[in-house]
């Protein structure tokens, strides 16, 4: 367990507990960190899975596998919640996701 109070990061990439859309069970999942506030911590989950549309995160750039970031599955957890830290993305990759996030919002 992480810390309480450390300050997450736009873009660092996280271990936590996150219940699937489409049942109540509750796995330890891959996401990257949208933003932090008051302990709230609002994420877009990651998976492996090659064939889900999103944005692509490879092994080169820290990803235990080569992944894709889901924007279109963002949930909120408390920090008491994060597993660990995983790393962080590319300065690159932190400028697609907030662009494409934006789109998503507007």
């Amino acid at each position: 367990m992480m810390n309480s109070g450390k300050k997450y990061e736009f873009g660092d990439v996280i271990l936590t507990k996150a219940q699937f859309v489409d049942s109540y069970e509750i796995k330890n999942r891959p996401a990257v960190i949208l933003f932090e506030e008051f302990g709230n911590i609002v994420v877009a989950a990651l998976t492996s899975n090659p064939e889900m549309e999103g944005i692509k995160v490879s092994k080169k750039e820290g990803a235990v596998r080569d992944s894709v970031i889901k924007l279109n599955y963002t949930f909120t957890i408390s920090e008491k919640m994060v597993k660990k830290f995983l790393f962080k993305l590319t300065k690159e990759k932190k400028k697609i996701v907030r662009e494409e996030f934006v789109k998503k919002l507007n």
